[in-house]
């Protein structure tokens, strides 16, 4: 092709994802570890999530926690919330072995993933908290039951089936998130495509393929997770 200058080149594109997925060992590694991540980030977030709007909130038939307990968690949730996971990140597995706790790259990115989530999740189950009706609250006062017993049983439930999808959404953009651990070596999804193109220089071909895993685990995620609220923790209605 020629262009206005009289140069001619030739815009070639050979695509070959045979050597991409023929390291198929990797990418199946990094789905693995990305799963696993997600995984224990969901559950151990959503649960540090639950704990911390307890302590945030007020007037849900929860004991107020005390004022410097509140200001902690209030300090934690403002600090996540407003910088980057990769400095989080870096301050986890870089930072604090100068202070004589040495992670492995695994657990580094399990706990700066569980950290993450847990701030988002507190203000997002808070706001379920706080959309309880004080009226259900007195009923179940009215019943006698226990503060704890009203948080567990009665605010917690409904709170978390208003909040469930945008838990949801939270829960995935922390997995896709986890692309960045690849940056300490963490065998995920990112690290194998990386490891891959370093390989046979197939970088354009690599990164389609985990972009497109990806897509796929984010899509399947999101089904699951509402398929599993609706079956397993409020019911069908």
């Amino acid at each position: 092709m020629a262009g206005p200058s009289g140069w001619r080149f030739a815009a070639v594109i050979q695509l070959d994802f045979a050597a991409v997925l023929s390291e198929w060992p990797l990418l199946l590694t990094g789905v693995a570890w990305t799963l696993a991540l997600t995984t224990t980030s969901l559950l151990l977030g959503t649960v540090l999530g639950i704990a911390c709007a307890w302590v945030r909130g007020r007037g849900f038939g929860a004991t107020l926690a005390p004022a410097w307990l509140q200001g902690l968690v209030g300090a934690y949730v403002e600090l996540i919330r407003n910088t980057p996971f990769i400095v989080q990140l870096f301050f986890i597995f870089f930072g604090l072995p100068a202070m004589g706790v040495k992670l492995s790259a695994e657990a580094a990115s399990c706990i700066a993933m569980v950290v993450n989530l847990g701030a988002y999740a507190t203000e997002i189950i808070r706001a379920g908290l706080e959309a309880t009706p004080k009226g259900q609250i007195e009923a179940a006062q009215s019943l006698a039951l226990l503060r704890r017993q009203i948080f567990v049983w009665v605010v917690l439930p409904p709170a978390l089936k208003k909040v469930w999808p945008s838990l949801v959404s939270q829960s995935i953009i922390v997995m896709l998130g986890s692309s960045v651990c690849g940056q300490i070596s963490t065998q995920e999804l990112s690290y194998a495509a990386d490891l891959i193109q370093s390989r046979n220089f197939r970088a354009f071909e690599a990164f389609i393929v985990v972009g497109s895993i990806y897509l796929l685990l984010s899509v399947l995620m999101r089904q699951l997770l509402h398929w599993a609220g609706a079956r397993f923790l409020f019911g069908r209605n």
